[in-house]
């Protein structure tokens, strides 16, 4: 293993680990990481199992820790989980075809997408398994505007943690000459 490959999936991995502290609903660094492991990794395999990994990791910390209460027993999987990993593949895809070139505007362009795309596929999987919306529709619009409050906070997150992640490693990449061949 190199410096780079170990620096970009440890910032990964303290990026999805970051979801311990308390926060906002929705306040997360998904979209961000599966940008960054898109971005940075040369084999992008890397680029999906990293992401996929950390957040695997630290569902097992916030279900079982946090809300542990909630669940009668030890929890590998949420209600929904499939939506949520399968909204990072989407992200990270996203990524792939976006960061042939790392640019200012380019992480804000694709910030905003993975916010956009993780309200979508999240939410249209609540849709899908929640009684409450019917399934037409008219039940998936309401599902899409009972979500909108936590959208600002996704697209929030996505912001700062892209910057945090990008940022730091742009300027670990100036400071560091092994990092610099990214």
């Amino acid at each position: 293993m190199n410096k780079q490959f170990l620096v970009i999936s440890g910032l990964i991995l303290i990026a999805a680990i970051s979801r311990m502290i308390p926060h906002p609903l929705n306040f997360a660094p998904i979209g961000a990481m599966s940008l960054f492991g898109a971005a940075y990794f040369t084999n992008k395999k890397f680029s999906f199992i990293l992401p996929l990994l950390a957040m695997f990791i630290s569902d097992l910390l916030v279900n079982n820790i946090i809300y542990g209460a909630y669940y009668q027993s030890f929890t590998l999987f949420t209600p929904g989980f499939g939506w949520v990993y399968g909204s990072i593949a989407a992200i990270v895809l996203v990524g792939i075809f976006l960061f042939r070139k790392v640019t200012f505007t380019r992480i804000l362009a694709g910030s905003l997408s993975a916010s956009i795309l993780f309200f979508l596929i999240t939410n249209f999987g609540v849709w899908l398994s929640d009684p409450d919306y019917p399934l037409n529709f008219a039940g998936l619009m309401l599902s899409y505007e009972m979500a909108i409050p936590f959208f600002k906070n996704t697209i929030a997150g996505d912001l700062f943690y892209c910057t945090v992640l990008f940022g730091g490693f742009e300027f670990a990449k100036a400071k560091i000459p092994q990092l610099q061949s990214i």
